[in-house]
């Protein structure tokens, strides 16, 4: 009977975690104080600007001195360049997005900021649900007809260091910058102009269930782009876009992505690192359990072919399933776009790169390539069961000034 009524206990605690772990924030996230945009004057009819409203229930949750949830209801609610900024006096800001946020049709013409929404120097935000609508079809228009076109919006993180690097990037959907212990989830990001999210001078930033979406021809709108930034996760997210699908620039340590699935798209790509001479290194990195359809390509670190004191260190990529990719496994340091860097040989040191149960078929018959510099050979690089055919026949691959091992079944046959 004792054990029993154990077991019962058991069950009942077990059945209690479950709920804690799976449910969404309900009763204890519905206790906090609200700050609903539409009280402020939001106007959910995708027309009205509602810019104000939503920066006045920032403010107002900011200032909160407890946890307190920040509310978009369901409806389309149009706004302008945003930056929620802190810090905060309280570390509980929940950001719970029901219904979608429209970009303006010329928000890349109006605004005087590279990012539409920014959330910047925060500490404890959690950005919940939801759809950001970039509405980023005109410009792609504007540039595929060669006009001279300004540059388009994102989504930043910031994180602790004064001056953003990520300006270059244009217009960006959602931008978290110099900020910590931030949690993005199930939120939707559709046809940005150009970058999707970009993560900047942050530390221990969660990424889960995002969904990214713009047509494969969209010129620069990469999914997720993460520098200067320690402690990043990308895990349970299908990112479909025009560039990469993830880019993991400078500065970057300690990252994982995990579960995502890709294409179209150009692939996950480490870089491009090397373009400036003293630059911070990329190191302990791990991709995992990724698929990729259709993709420009599938693993690739890419370095551009001039001087540098970069690096990229201590990298795993594991159990990646690929459909049709071009590019599987590619190692590229001769990158340069503008041929200003042509035959000066990349100075990036790449190292300790592992490649380990990979399987799929490529696009083209060269279905590994390190296609390393002269100036900084790459080394340590290991290939452990990787299965990767070319239309049902032997794929091949290449090696120039690459060094490492293979064990396990290696096909095709290894160039190390």
């Amino acid at each position: 009977m004792a054990i029993h009524s154990n077991l019962i206990s058991l069950l009942f605690l077990a059945t209690a975690i479950t709920i804690l772990t799976i449910s969404p924030p309900t009763s204890a996230a519905t206790r906090r104080p609200q700050f609903n945009v539409v009280r402020f004057g939001a106007r959910p009819d995708g027309r009205t600007d509602s810019t104000r409203a939503f920066l006045t229930a920032w403010t107002r949750a900011c200032g909160s001195r407890v946890r307190v949830i920040m509310l978009v209801p369901k409806g389309r609610f149009l706004v302008r360049n945003m930056q929620f900024t802190g810090p905060c006096k309280n570390r509980s800001i929940f950001v719970r997005i029901l219904g979608t946020i429209v970009a303006p049709n010329n928000i890349w013409t109006t605004g005087n900021s590279p990012h539409w929404i920014e959330f910047h120097r925060v500490d404890g935000v959690t950005i919940s649900g939801g759809v950001l609508d970039g509405k980023g079809a005109a410009l792609w228009a504007c540039k595929k007809a060669g006009r001279s076109c300004p540059n388009g919006a994102t989504v930043r993180v910031i994180t602790f260091e004064p001056n953003s690097a990520a300006d270059y990037m244009g217009m960006q959907t959602l931008s978290i910058s110099n900020s910590q212990n931030v949690v993005v989830s199930r939120l939707t990001s559709l046809n940005s102009h150009m970058f999707h999210m970009v993560i900047n001078f942050c530390h221990n930033v969660k990424l889960q269930g995002v969904r990214i979406s713009a047509p494969g021809n969209s010129p620069n709108t990469d999914g997720i782009h993460v520098q200067f930034s320690t402690a990043v996760s990308i895990v349970s997210s299908k990112i479909a876009t025009g560039d990469d699908c993830v880019s993991i620039g400078p500065g970057t340590a300690n990252m994982l992505v995990d579960k995502v699935t890709c294409g179209p798209g150009h692939g996950i790509s480490i870089g491009s690192l090397g373009k400036d001479v003293n630059e911070q290194g990329v190191q302990n990195v791990t991709v995992r359990s990724t698929t990729f359809v259709g993709t420009t390509n599938g693993f690739r670190i890419k370095a551009w072919g001039k001087p540098s004191n970069g690096f990229a260190r201590n990298i795993l990529f594991q159990h990646a399933t690929m459909y049709n990719v071009q590019n599987p496994i590619f190692i590229d340091q001769r990158y340069c776009p503008d041929r200003n860097c042509a035959d000066q040989g990349s100075g990036v040191r790449v190292s300790d790169v592992t490649y380990q149960n990979i399987r799929g078929t490529s696009a083209t018959q060269v279905a590994v390539n390190f296609d390393c510099s002269n100036r900084s050979p790459c080394r340590g690089i290991r290939l452990n069961n990787v299965r990767l055919t070319y239309r049902n026949r032997a794929a091949v691959a290449s090696c120039r000034n690459a060094g490492g091992t293979a064990y396990g079944f290696v096909q095709p046959r290894s160039c190390l």
